[in-house]
C-alpha cells in the first residue's frame, strides 16, 4: 500500500481561496440580501453578515470604500452589494469584500443611473471642451426650480444679499415625479428662448434618488447639453451627485451655493473696486510725480538754458553734414560713371563687330602666316628635290654613257658578266646617241678574276 500524501491546513485553505480569485464570476459580483450582526470596527470597517430565508455569508466593508456610504448599515436591513468573493484564510471561511452597498429599495435606480451616467460619458456629454463660462456681471439670472419649494426662496435671498443689481426670473418646473424630468427639460428650452437671461441655475433642495431622480434622467441631460445658456446645478445637497451634476457648466453643492457662484458678492465688488481705485492713484501721482521730475529736468537741460548756443552748434554740424552728403554724392556719382564706362568697354568687346574685325586681323595674320610658311615648305622641297635630282642624275646609267660608256643588251636583258653571252650570240650595242647590232666572236675574261 503506497503512503499517504498529507497537505496542512493551511495549504489547503490557500488552494481553496486561489480558486476563488482566479474565478471570473467571482470578481465583481453584485448581491441583495438582509443585513444581520453589524459591526462598526473603530478604525472604521464594518463586519457583517448578508442572509435571505436560505443562506447567509459573512461580508466585510473597509474604511476606504465604507467613506462613499450615504447611510448607517443597521441590522434587518435590506441592501444591494457589489464586491468579490474570496477567503479569510486565519478562519477558513469565504466571504463578500465589499466595494459598493446601496440600500436594496433603490438598487434598481442606482444601477439606471450607473448605466445612463457611463452612456453619457462615453457619447463625451461630460467632457470638459463643451463647459461655457459662468458670466462675471449677469444682469439677469434664470432660476428653473418649483415655485413653492424652499431652494427658490433661498436663491432670490443669496442674490439679492450679494448683488441686487440682477434680476432673478423664476421659470416654473415640477423637480419631483413621473412627469419631472419632461418638466425640467422644457423649462430649460424655454429659458433659452428668453431674452437677455446670462445664466441658469437648475435644481432642488435634497432629498432620497427617487425625490432627486429628474435631474438623472436622459432629457434633462441632453437639455442641459444643448442648452446656449450656461448652466449651474444644484441639486440636493453636499454629498449628492446627479446626471445634471456632470453635465452642467458648473455644480454647486446646494442652491444656496448656486446663487453664490451665479453672481459676485456687491461688498467685494465694491472693495475691489476700492483697491484698484487706490492703487490707480497711486499710480497716477507716481506718473505725475515722474513727469514734473522729467519737466524739471528739460527745464535745467543745455537746450533750454542756451538755445542761441544749441542752435549755431546744429546750424555747424549741419553744414558738415550737407559738406559730407555732396562729397559722398560726388564720390557716388564717379563711382557710377566709373562702372558704366567699363561695362561699356565690356560691351564694345563684345559686341559682334568688334568680334568681326578681330577675327578678320586674326585672319590675315594667319593667311600671311600660312603664305610664308609655305614659301619656306616650297623652297626646301624644292632644294630637296634639286638635291635628289643630282644624286639620280649622278646614278643614271645614261650620264655615265655621256662619258663614253656604252650598255650591251642580249635581247631585252642587259649585260653584266661575261658568263652571260656566248660567243656566236647577238648582241645589242647601246651608245649616247643610238645603238648598233654585233655578233660575239671571242670573249676573254680578267685576268686578275
Amino acid at each position: 500500500m503506497s503512503e499517504v500524501k498529507y497537505v496542512t491546513v493551511r495549504a489547503l485553505t490557500k488552494y481553496i481561496k486561489r480558486k476563488f480569485d482566479v474565478d471570473p464570476h467571482l470578481q465583481n459580483i453584485w448581491v441583495k440580501g438582509e443585513l444581520s450582526n453589524v459591526k462598526i470596527h473603530s478604525r472604521g470597517h464594518i463586519y457583517f453578515t448578508l442572509k435571505d430565508e436560505d443562506a447567509r455569508i459573512l461580508g466585510v466593508m473597509f474604511a476606504s470604500q465604507n467613506k462613499s456610504l450615504k447611510f448607517r448599515p443597521e441590522n434587518g436591513m435590506k441592501v444591494l452589494l457589489r464586491g468579490e468573493i474570496s477567503v479569510y484564510e486565519s478562519s477558513g471561511q469565504y466571504q463578500i469584500y465589499t466595494k459598493e452597498m446601496q440600500p436594496d429599495g433603490i438598487g434598481s435606480l442606482y444601477l439606471a443611473y450607473e448605466e445612463l451616467k457611463k452612456k453619457l460619458e462615453q457619447e463625451g456629454f461630460f467632457d470638459g471642451k463643451y463647459k461655457k463660462p459662468i458670466p462675471k456681471f449677469p444682469l439677469q439670472v434664470g432660476v428653473i426650480t418649483s415655485p413653492t419649494g424652499a431652494a427658490i426662496r433661498d436663491i432670490i435671498t443669496t442674490i439679492n444679499r450679494r448683488f441686487p443689481l440682477a434680476k432673478v426670473i423664476l421659470i416654473p418646473a415640477l423637480v419631483q415625479g413621473v412627469q419631472a424630468g419632461r418638466s425640467v427639460a422644457e423649462a430649460i428650452q424655454k429659458a433659452n428662448k428668453l431674452e437677455n437671461i446670462d445664466v441658469l441655475i437648475v435644481g432642488r433642495g435634497g432629498g432620497s434618488i427617487e425625490e432627486l431622480w429628474a435631474f438623472n434622467e436622459e432629457i434633462v441631460a441632453k437639455a442641459i447639453f444643448n442648452s446656449e445658456i450656461p448652466v449651474i446645478s444644484a441639486v440636493g445637497h453636499e454629498t449628492d451627485f446627479t446626471i445634471a451634476d456632470f453635465i452642467a457648466d458648473l455644480r454647486a453643492p446646494t442652491p444656496t451655493a448656486a446663487a453664490e457662484l451665479a453672481v459676485p458678492h456687491f461688498a467685494e465688488l465694491t472693495e475691489r473696486i476700492s483697491v484698484r481705485q487706490t492703487r490707480l492713484m497711486r499710480a497716477m501721482q507716481e506718473k505725475l510725480t515722474h513727469q514734473k521730475d522729467r519737466l524739471q529736468n528739460l527745464r535745467k537741460s543745455y537746450a533750454f538754458r542756451y538755445p542761441k548756443q544749441l542752435y549755431e552748434q546744429k546750424e555747424q554740424q549741419l553744414d558738415l553734414l550737407v559738406e559730407r552728403l555732396r562729397k559722398e554724392t560726388i564720390r557716388a556719382a564717379e563711382k557710377k560713371k566709373d562702372r558704366y564706362l567699363q561695362a561699356q568697354n565690356r560691351l564694345k568687346q563684345v559686341h559682334p563687330e568688334a568680334q568681326i574685325k578681330r577675327s578678320a586681323s586674326q585672319l590675315l595674320q594667319i593667311h600671311k602666316k600660312l603664305q610664308r610658311e609655305m614659301a619656306i615648305s616650297l623652297n626646301q622641297k624644292q632644294t630637296n628635290f634639286q638635291h635628289l635630282l643630282s644624286k639620280l642624275n649622278a646614278l643614271n646609267p645614261l650620264s655615265i654613257m655621256e662619258r663614253g660608256y656604252s650598255l650591251v643588251y642580249k635581247g631585252d636583258r642587259l649585260i653584266k658578266e661575261l658568263k652571260q653571252i656566248s660567243e656566236g650570240d647577238q648582241v645589242k650595242v647601246k651608245l649616247r646617241d643610238g645603238y648598233f647590232s654585233a655578233e660575239v666572236r671571242d670573249k676573254e675574261r680578267n685576268k686578275n678574276e
